[in-house]
């Protein structure tokens, strides 16, 4: 099964990449007889897969830097200006795993299923099966916020893994202001955190016809940017 993710614009107005499990492939408005291999992760042998593309985004402000993530739990961020076929990466963003805590299910729930860039090109927001993760990209140490969606869920993995909900995909998205991150759950449930330094804010709220309902709160007044964050992790 080939997944096919949206066509993603570019910022120039002219190019648009279209990506499957496999490669990415970039367009011009102008020629749609013809796309551009730009990234193609399939190995000659195809028992040698490790890893598949699992989303892709385009910088918002510069046309020739794209970031994709991977089913490994990796995100990498090219330079389309260095070769026709971005075989090489400019930067590698990976979680670093908490010694002794490795299990059947890590690489799993490491699965990166939604990436999107703030609007201050910056930062990257990206969600696994449990978290969502904001990303610095000038510090690929690891990330400088972690949000807790699914902790809670841990102790059932196992039941998760025999029913397939363990490969279910969730997308994330930032506010226009890059104060708060938002994530779809179950039980038609989404999760809202403030990302700013020092705030504690953490909503769940619930799609419904009455868009007043709220499962539960908390709440405090958000800083004003970004910039400041070094790995918070917030429940």
């Amino acid at each position: 099964e080939i997944l096919i993710v949206p066509f993603l614009i570019c910022s120039d107005g002219e190019t648009f990449i279209s990506a499957d499990d496999l490669r990415i492939n970039l367009w011009n408005l102008e020629i749609s007889s013809q796309s551009f291999n730009i990234v193609d992760v399939k190995p000659a042998n195809m028992e040698d897969l490790t890893e598949v593309i699992t989303s892709a985004e385009f910088h918002p402000t510069h046309c020739n830097m794209l970031a994709y993530s991977s089913s490994k739990g990796s995100i990498r961020l090219i330079d389309m200006r260095q070769s026709a076929l971005c075989d090489t990466h400019s930067k590698l963003f990976e979680g670093q795993e908490a010694p002794g805590s490795r299990s059947f299910f890590t690489e799993i729930i490491a699965s990166i299923s939604d990436i999107k860039f703030a609007k201050d090109g910056r930062h990257i927001l990206s969600r696994d099966y449990m978290t969502l993760k904001l990303w610095d990209i000038n510090m690929d140490s690891g990330p400088v916020a972690t949000f807790q969606v699914h902790e809670y869920l841990r102790p059932k993995l196992c039941d998760l893994y025999e029913n397939d909900s363990i490969f279910d995909k969730f997308e994330c998205c930032l506010s226009g202001n890059g104060l708060r991150v938002a994530t779809g759950s179950y039980s038609n449930l989404f999760r809202v955190f403030g990302c700013s330094e020092g705030s504690t804010e953490a909503t769940t709220l619930e799609a419904s016809k009455n868009p007043m309902r709220r499962q539960g709160q908390a709440t405090s007044r958000p800083s004003r940017s970004l910039g400041n964050l070094s790995g918070v992790v917030r429940r």
